[in-house]
């Protein structure tokens, strides 16, 4: 069965840092373009950042560029996505997400997970 699944959210203060993982079970990652999405509450899911198959092309949404860096690790078959200078609009449940080889908006992928809630809050 081919999974993907988060870990890694949970409460954290304005400027504090987090470490998503994006966990691939039932196939391998190689050569998997792996995405991260966010949705906060009443908002449309928004794209965060994407790393391409091979690893060598990554993009971010303009929030989180500076702040975010999404990286891989095929050995563990897993892509992860390290926050920092987290805001309180960084709120949202995110989702990665995978197709393969090149990054796509959210209708483009083919696997998501279930989500990791952040909140971002004093």
């Amino acid at each position: 069965q081919l999974q993907l699944v988060e870990s890694g959210g949970g409460l954290v203060q304005p400027g504090g840092t987090l470490r998503l993982s994006c966990a691939a079970s039932g196939f391998a990652l190689d050569y998997y373009a792996v995405g991260w999405f966010r949705q906060a509450p009443g908002k449309e899911r928004e794209g965060v950042s994407c790393i391409s198959g091979s690893g060598d092309s990554t993009n971010y949404a303009d929030s989180v560029k500076g702040r975010f860096t999404i990286s891989r690790d095929n050995a563990k078959n897993t892509v992860y996505l390290q926050m920092n200078s987290l805001k309180p609009e960084d709120t949202a449940v995110y989702y990665c997400a995978a197709r393969p080889y090149y990054c796509s908006g959210a209708d483009g992928m083919n696997y998501w997970g279930k989500g990791t809630l952040v909140t971002v809050s004093s």
